[in-house]
């Protein structure tokens, strides 16, 4: 049996859904985020040394990692499905975006959130001018660009196809959904962006995907 140590509000819910797509049996184990530092429980480093979130086990294996924890089940229950064809132009595709999601994608997102909510944390109120001030420039000048540039990028790459790889729906398109969605939450995503707005729906009115909403429970993406 899969098992899948789901932290709330996290990239767990993507593996959520690829099972969900997959028709494949898991229990979920769930952990609750800190509600004033937001960081996952100590507990969890009774599943992986590192304490965070996705994990899952199987079979007394630990896989840890969203892009690798996709390959593991893509492989091992995907029953040639959620991927192309080896040699084909898709599976370059494919395998491009399922790592340009965390390796390229998520630092803007991430710094988008922390100098967000930078000047709202405790401070001293002389000190708070000069965060707020900070959190702007670094945006302006550091975070929004590249956020703008790569959702330039996502816009035209989609403008060539439905989904992320082709024509067909994969598991690059569940590994891209945290991207997409964290920009339309936190990175200025919108109507300029046509594209990327009607894959959002098309990914969000999968029945797989509203089923894991359902399993995972609530979900406030980087908020």
């Amino acid at each position: 049996m899969i098992t899948v140590h789901h932290l709330n509000n996290s990239r767990s819910q993507r593996v959520l859904w690829l099972l969900e797509e997959l028709g494949a049996d898991y229990e979920i184990v769930r952990y609750e985020r800190d509600a004033k530092t937001m960081r996952a429980p100590a507990s969890l480093k009774a599943v992986h040394p590192l304490g965070k979130s996705p994990v899952i086990t199987e079979d007394g294996l630990t896989v840890a990692e969203s892009g690798a924890i996709i390959e593991y089940l893509v492989e091992r229950h995907g029953r040639g499905r959620m991927v192309p064809p080896p040699g084909t132009p898709e599976r370059l595709r494919y395998t491009y975006w399922l790592h340009f999601a965390e390796g390229s994608a998520m630092s803007p997102l991430l710094l988008a959130l922390i100098f967000g909510r930078l000047p709202r944390q405790p401070m001293p109120f002389f000190v708070r001018p000069i965060v707020r001030t900070l959190s702007d420039k670094v945006m302006k000048t550091l975070v929004a660009p590249q956020l703008a540039s790569q959702q330039r990028f996502m816009e035209s790459e989609l403008a060539k196809s439905a989904w992320f790889a082709g024509d067909e729906f994969t598991a690059a398109d569940i590994q891209m959904s945290f991207v997409v969605e964290g920009s339309a939450a936190r990175g200025g995503l919108g109507a300029s962006h046509p594209a990327l707005m009607a894959w959002l729906e098309r990914i969000h009115a999968r029945p797989a995907y509203r089923r894991a909403l359902e399993k995972g429970g609530p979900y406030a993406l980087l908020r």
